[in-house]
């Protein structure tokens, strides 16, 4: 375990950072969309951030991926690039200003995926050597071909990198899909222990995850502390 030791509460943070992890189309975003919301109408200081998305790096991501420039190195350094620049400039603030912060995809993604596409994984964990723990990990562990299914009732096909489309591994993207998303489930799994992952069976219907999603972060984090209005 190369990233730090602690989480952000053992170092003394008043805020509480909440990370989801799980395959396209397990159901995660849905699952920390409707926990954000709930936390919003309980009166929170709720702050949200997603993989991928510092304005730094997002351009020459896009444009990477559409000609297809990227080798599995250049992937994970610019992934790394995206999150230390979220990392520096809004999660460590907003987590000092005393925040719940939400975080769809952590470091987790990147142990994962950037390992089955190849890279070693202590270099990868290298990368992220900086980052502190999450306060509270969920994993929704959800079936392939309920993640396959899910990512199809939505869009007519599947986006060629989250098929692993390219890794070579076959030229039926229904078939990519399943392995590449298999190896990264292995990997998931692998982890879960490791980092103590909130397992919740993400094949259930999505009302009975939510409800156990907020059980459990009620039990562990007093939301009442974060209000962004005492009265």
């Amino acid at each position: 375990m190369l990233i730090g030791q602690n989480t952000f509460a053992e170092l003394g943070f008043p805020g509480r950072l909440i990370a989801v992890e799980g395959l396209d189309g397990s159901g995660k975003s849905t699952q920390i969309y409707l926990l954000k919301r709930w936390l919003e109408l309980e009166g929170a200081r709720v702050f949200f951030s997603e993989w991928n998305s510092s304005e730094l790096v997002k351009s020459a991501t896009s444009k990477g991926k559409k000609r297809e420039l990227l080798t599995p190195t250049t992937f994970s350094l610019i992934h790394a690039t995206d999150f230390a620049d979220r990392y520096e400039r809004q999660l460590v603030p907003l987590l000092r200003a005393g925040y719940i912060v939400l975080c769809d995809r952590y470091v987790y993604t990147a142990f994962a995926r950037d390992v089955v596409r190849g890279c070693p994984s202590k270099w990868v964990r290298g990368n992220y050597n900086f980052a502190c723990l999450p306060d509270l990990t969920f994993f929704f562990n959800a079936g392939l071909e309920v993640s396959l299914r899910r990512i199809l009732d939505n869009r007519p096909e599947l986006k060629y990198f989250e098929a692993g489309m390219d890794l070579k591994l076959s030229t039926d993207p229904y078939e990519s899909f399943r392995i590449f998303q298999g190896r990264i489930l292995e990997q998931y799994l692998a982890m879960s222990t490791e980092f103590n992952f909130v397992v919740v069976d993400a094949n259930q219907p999505v009302e009975t995850q939510q409800s156990i999603v907020r059980q459990i972060v009620g039990s562990r984090i007093d939301v009442s502390k974060y209000l962004a209005v005492k009265y």
